[in-house]
């Protein structure tokens, strides 16, 4: 293709940069080895691939419900701490039965036979249901369950049902106050959790709940933190498949259609194939768990990689079509564009960077996989391209020939880029200063946003854990537990007369505050001794406990004797919901505190450290992107050594953050930790638009053009790639969509959206900018802009 044949007169096979003139400290040089040693890295290449493949099956998936909140701080130690002495809620499967006829005797028989059968099912050690209530013998024996066996008839049933829903025990509790929903507390045993049974013992769980409620009327569904660990983890492998295939078809199909050459295709997505191959089996080999963000480290590496992968691929086969030969298009490609693509790697590397420093071992572990997958994504392009070029690239003389008159696609793309550069560079103080507006109104849209947080967001929500949460939250006060823990100063018992002291005050606090509900503890079987027997005091109290199954008294009474626990439960709210009520509960705890001293209350559970924490991580992790914008651009500008570089960087980079922020807003969601993460990560990748550009821009200034014909120049050389790029980026990342968990599918659609919008920043406010800040001025030849 010849100049005269190109929109605005570009050479598309100008000299490369002369040795010295390098942005990346000669770093893009080594893709010149495997033109120099093809043999010697496709081994070095094939081995790699070998250990990795090995490393994938390492990759397991982290389903813990806490992982965003795990830190190296107090509260999150002491809710560990509660979780080790008091393991119920980390392993107990709530079956949610609920209908119309619940409380008939056809349904009360099927739900003992479900409870019965529970009960056999290995790794269940114990059942908590309505038949677990009991009822006074008269002359102070043994009490007696509430619901005989076999169930009365006729009036003695209704009087039967009468005294269960005036039941203190279960009213409120296992039984909601219409009647319509009883709920089935199943605890797991912890070693059979651990020791990998969960899914088999769920699956006989399912089983034998659907025997028993099948043509019954009824609904029953299963929720607890067991089945949305099993659920997450199901989701994140499915997923995980489903990005594999789905975004690099959508990648290869795009690149085939435009290059329309099966060899151009493989030789530019070969690359971020072999990219997402050796960064999963490096993250495997050294131990990363896969949850909620490593999840999506696929369609990342692929957009790490594939943009550079198509800049490269675009210089070879303009170099091509102009006559060159394969080795020598393949070398003048790296030496043009391969600075631009490590300048690129290295502004998604601060990117990851930034999350490094979250307080979320989860963010930072993510992070930290951010920074490997970008240095390997790295290597695999500049290494890997040229080699499949070398191997693959074929018939260049016919390739020169068929590509003057039928090189269609990107020559529409071309002229569409030189139509609006050409715009842009004739009035750039008037496009400037619009960008410049929008810009500001969006920042100003965006800073309004509030941080948002809700567990549901974080489990499948087309399953069946967060329906049945809903069920709850709706009629039982709630699915998620709030957690008061007592520690006992050194020498005080369980049935210290202060020690029950404090336990009573506890619960009447917890069981008054609004919002909470469904309030246990060892004060629970206390009162009813109480008002049941006349009977409370300590020798009482203790034979009964004595009589407890283990599972049931460990809920509330550590194994050391030396804590106690009461538990209620609140609706799965957001956190900023939820904050007001934990603060007023403390506060209300501080009486109790100051008339016993010795004791230590503290106000614990995941309920309470999302709502304290999660405004905090996410304002910080907000504040950080901040710091970014202007770090980055500085970053820039030090590697163009030009002021005017760097903060032509800032507007273009912070526009496609505060539109997707706009867009939140628009459709009334706040920040959450999947829409910061991803704007994040989102405004490092968009910058590979800008690099690109100011690369060509440079090289074309070098030349003594001025900046009007530079920036037209540029655009069209760089313009189609980044517009093929931006789309295959955007369909990559919006494959998450069709993911079950909601977080994921907000992280991608918003990635998506930042993609586009970095296209838009990047042709209609950085090209006016650069003019402006260069207005009237002529490069030398050999300077740089």
């Amino acid at each position: 293709m010849d100049a005269k044949n190109t929109p605005g007169a570009v050479d598309l096979a100008a000299p490369p940069p002369v040795a010295g003139s390098s942005l990346a400290l000669g770093i893009e040089r080594i893709g010149l080895l495997p033109l120099r040693h093809p043999l010697l890295v496709g081994l070095i290449a094939l081995l790699l691939a070998l250990g990795a493949g090995f490393g994938l099956p390492r990759l397991k998936v982290d389903d813990s419900l806490s992982q965003l909140f795990r830190s190296d701080t107090a509260e999150f130690r002491q809710f560990e701490e509660t979780t080790r002495r008091f393991p119920s809620a980390e392993y107990d499967v709530l079956a949610v039965i609920e209908g119309d006829r619940l409380l008939t005797r056809d349904a009360l028989s099927r739900l003992r036979d479900f409870v019965t059968d529970a009960q056999l099912i290995d790794g269940v050690r114990g059942v908590i249901s309505l038949y677990s209530a009991r009822e006074p013998e008269p002359g102070g024996g043994s009490p007696g369950p509430l619901f005989p066996d076999p169930l009365p008839e006729g009036e003695a049933f209704d009087r039967l049902i009468a005294r269960a829903q005036a039941n203190e025990i279960l009213r409120g509790k296992l039984l909601s106050q219409d009647g319509r929903l009883t709920l089935v507390v199943l605890a797991l045993d912890p070693q059979a959790v651990e020791a990998g049974s969960l899914k088999s013992a769920m699956e006989e769980i399912r089983h034998v709940m659907t025997q028993a409620f099948e043509g019954s009327g009824l609904s029953a569904r299963l929720s607890g933190v067991p089945v949305m660990q099993l659920e997450i983890r199901e989701a994140v492998e499915r997923d995980r498949i489903v990005y594999n295939a789905a975004g690099f078809l959508a990648g290869c199909l795009i690149a085939i259609a435009f290059f329309r050459r099966a060899s151009f295709m493989v030789v530019a997505a070969g690359p971020p194939l072999a990219a997402i191959l050796l960064a999963l089996g490096a993250l495997g080999w050294l131990g990363f768990r896969l949850n909620m963000f490593l999840n999506v480290m696929t369609p990342l590496i692929m957009v790490i990689s594939f943009a550079d992968s198509m800049q490269l691929t675009f210089a070879a086969r303009d170099r091509l079509l102009a006559g060159r030969g394969r080795l020598e298009a393949l070398r003048e490609a790296v030496l043009i564009a391969g600075p631009a693509c490590v300048l690129t790697h290295a502004t998604a590397a601060l990117s990851f960077l930034a999350l490094i420093f979250s307080s979320s071992e989860a963010i930072r572990r993510f992070g930290e996989a951010g920074l490997l997958a970008t240095g390997v994504a790295l290597f695999a392009v500049l290494m890997l391209l040229p080699l499949l070029g070398a191997l693959l690239l074929r018939d260049e003389a016919e390739l020169a020939r068929s590509g003057r008159g039928g090189d269609f696609g990107v020559e529409a793309l071309r002229r569409v880029c030189f139509w609006i550069a050409a715009r842009m560079v004739r009035r750039p103080g008037l496009y400037s200063a619009a960008g410049l507006a929008v810009v500001a109104a969006l920042a100003a849209v965006f800073a309004g946003l509030e941080p948002r947080y809700r567990l549901a967001d974080q489990v499948p929500d087309k399953e069946q854990a967060v329906s049945a949460s809903g069920a709850l939250d709706a009629r039982l006060a709630g699915a998620n537990p709030i957690d008061v823990l007592i520690v006992f100063p050194p020498g005080a018992s369980l049935y210290a007369p202060q020690t029950l002291e404090v336990i009573d005050a506890v619960h009447t606090a917890l069981e008054t505050q609004p919002g909470v509900g469904n309030v246990w503890s060892i004060d629970t079987l206390r009162r009813w001794l109480r008002d049941k027997l006349g009977d409370s005091d300590v020798a009482t109290l203790r034979k009964y406990v004595g009589r407890l199954p283990e599972h049931l008294t460990r809920r509330f009474v550590a194994a050391d004797g030396a804590s106690a626990l009461v538990t209620g439960r609140v609706p799965d709210a957001d956190a900023s919901r939820l904050l007001p009520l934990v603060e007023a509960l403390d506060r209300k705890l501080d009486a109790v505190r100051a008339a016993h001293p010795g004791y230590e209350i503290a106000v614990t559970g995941l309920s309470a450290i999302a709502a304290r924490n999660s405004a905090s991580m996410i304002g910080k992790l907000a504040a950080g992107l901040t710091f970014e914008f202007f770090f980055v651009a500085a970053f820039i500008g030090l590697a163009f050594r030009s002021a005017r570089i760097g903060l032509a960087c800032v507007p273009p980079g912070i526009f496609p953050v505060v539109a997707s922020g706009a867009l939140l807003a628009a459709t009334g969601q706040g920040l959450q930790f999947a829409s910061v993460v991803a704007l994040t990560v989102s405004f490092g990748l968009g910058l590979s638009a800008t690099i690109h550009f100011l690369n060509r821009l440079r090289l074309a200034t070098r030349a003594g053009a001025d900046y009007a014909l530079a920036v037209e120049q540029a655009t069209v050389l760089v313009g189609p790639a980044l517009i093929l790029t931006s789309i295959v980026l955007a369909c990559g990342l919006a494959v998450t969509v069709v993911s079950d968990l909601p977080s994921l599918r907000l992280f991608g659609w918003l990635s998506a959206f930042s993609m586009l919008a970095a296209l838009v920043a990047d042709l209609f406010i950085l090209r006016p900018l650069v003019m402006v800040l260069h207005r009237g001025r002529r490069a030398p030849s050999g300077s740089r802009p």
